[in-house]
């Protein structure tokens, strides 16, 4: 599948399938994500997010808990440690705090800045609603 915001390839999620069917593709470039299926959508593409709350706290058993990391995609940090089972907390990472790790901070900035002003705003990644059964 190609990305909707810069055109590269994305990637599917090793993700069992859920009871609605739902794939998650993610672009490794510019890391816009698109659902596939599930119970409302038959596509859904999130809107860009400003960078003070678009990442979550990494979180794994090999990260030091001194440094804040912010997670990516596929058990990966923004900055590219990768560890087993990484998961994104419940909790946001904020690259203005002391203890934000500086190699996810300009990371972050990278990527944000590779998406194209033309697609920040709400409305410019189009969805596709399930539509109802008639009958």
């Amino acid at each position: 599948m190609g990305c909707d915001v810069c055109g590269r390839a994305m990637w599917q999620w090793p993700v069992p399938p859920t009871e609605w069917h739902e794939e998650i593709w993610s672009c490794s470039w510019c890391y816009a994500a698109t659902h596939v299926g599930g119970e409302w959508f038959e596509i859904a593409r999130p809107p860009h997010l400003p960078m003070e709350v678009r990442w979550e706290r990494a979180v794994a058993n090999g990260l030091p808990a001194d440094v804040a990391h912010a997670f990516g995609i596929f058990d990966r940090t923004v900055c590219g440690i990768q560890e087993v089972g990484m998961s994104p907390s419940d909790y946001g990472w904020l690259l203005e705090r002391e203890n934000a790790c500086g190699a996810c901070r300009e990371a972050a900035m990278v990527i944000d800045e590779r998406w194209p002003r033309t697609m920040r705003s709400d409305d410019a990644r189009v969805s596709v609603a399930r539509r109802p059964a008639t009958g």
